[in-house]
């Protein structure tokens, strides 16, 4: 049996190997992910180092004080004066960047909520902030009470426990989404082409005709893509640590900030990459399995691509922590334990539940496969 097995595996793997595409898949996929942490860091370098002439040109339907255009001048405000109506189509045009409307002592920040308006608006809390802080001041002096005793009664200061920041932790945590998309990417060729590409060449029943047992084959089969899938994890993640390394000597948004993965998020990665890789290998087969063509299975696996990326890519933009029961739930589990595992919290109970689950999907996955290799309908159906 060993001797078989051990037979099948090296065929799948020489058969995988000397397939251009298969190793394009596997070796090529990868690529994106320094592309991915680049494209996104220079995404985040361009909006935080955004000059303020681009959005600060703001329109005034009112007349501004002494101290206001003070104010203003110091947070390099450029005022552009007018009533509201020419102020309006100012800023249709784009020749304003937003306007404010005043009601007595109400102030309205008119703005259609774009990018550009968006760094308006916190330029102008900036603006209204120093200027509320002003009137306050100027107030209790006219009433004889101290301004620093009033406004200043308590202090709030902000340290940095840790080296790292959002810009950091948002890139690590896709780029390992993109990890696991470039997993499932890689195992859908090989997956595919042992198995209904296989049967379309007429080769799988030659290979039945041997003296092995369907579980053998499905094994060998099994483990030459799962090696396929974990070389393409293991490739990504190398990739991903050698992208950060270079983000951080190239933008500037990662100065003083330690960007790397710690070796502990590292080799619980791997663990991850390994656990995923086992059970979208089994998965893959599964259902290329049950096509008549390459090109039916092809189809057939193309979801596959979305539902591995959007549902972690969904949990993670809305902050969705690991619980014990997301840690049994397919794909969402994998994506879930790592971005915990990247922001320092290593719930062994979590990690546990999630390779437990892992085992018990493939375990159905196989008796579904057995099944499938000992129908002789399911086989040779034309």
């Amino acid at each position: 049996m060993q001797n078989n097995l051990w037979n099948i595996l090296k065929k799948e793997l020489r058969e995988l190997f000397r397939d251009k595409k298969s190793l394009a898949m596997m070796l090529v996929i990868p690529i994106f992910i320094p592309l991915l942490v680049i494209g996104m860091s220079a995404l985040f370098e361009a909006q935080v180092s955004k000059d303020i002439e681009e959005y600060n040109k703001i329109g005034f339907a009112y007349t501004l004080t002494d101290v206001e255009k003070t104010i203003a001048e110091e947070i390099n405000i450029e005022i552009i004066n007018g009533n509201e109506e020419e102020l309006k189509n100012q800023y249709e045009e784009g020749k304003i960047d937003l306007y404010i409307t005043k009601d007595e002592n109400k102030y309205i920040i008119n703005t259609d909520g774009s990018d550009t308006s968006t760094y308006s608006s916190n330029l102008m809390e900036t603006y209204f902030n120093t200027y509320k802080q002003y009137l306050q001041q100027n107030y209790l002096r006219q009433n004889n009470l101290n301004p620093d005793e009033v406004l200043n009664i308590i202090t709030v200061e902000e340290t940095m426990v840790e080296q790292d920041n959002y810009f950091a932790n948002y890139i690590k945590n896709y780029a390992f989404l993109f990890i696991m998309m470039a997993i499932t990417v890689s195992a859908t060729y090989p997956a595919t082409d042992t198995t209904a590409g296989e049967r379309e060449r007429g080769t799988l029943e030659t290979l039945l005709t041997f003296p092995i047992k369907s579980k053998d084959i499905i094994i060998g089969k099994f483990l030459g893509v799962t090696i396929s899938s974990i070389i393409t994890g293991i490739i990504s993640l190398i990739l991903a640590i050698i992208s950060l390394v270079v983000t951080k000597n190239m933008f500037s948004i990662y100065d003083g900030i330690d960007v790397m993965y710690s070796p502990s998020t590292i080799i619980f990665a791997i663990i991850v990459i390994i656990a995923y890789s086992f059970f979208i290998s089994g998965l893959c087969i599964s259902i290329a399995s049950t096509s008549k063509t390459f090109k039916e299975a092809q189809s057939a696996l193309t979801p596959l691509t979305f539902i591995s990326f959007f549902p972690g890519m969904i949990a993670f933009m809305m902050g969705i922590t690991t619980t014990p029961i997301l840690s049994i739930i397919p794909f969402i589990n994998f994506t879930l334990i790592f971005t915990d595992i990247n922001n320092g919290t290593i719930d062994i109970l979590n990690i546990i539940l999630m390779a437990v689950s892992t085992i018990i999907y493939i375990s159905l996955i196989f008796t579904h496969i057995i099944k499938q290799y000992k129908s002789e309908k399911v086989l040779f159906a034309k």
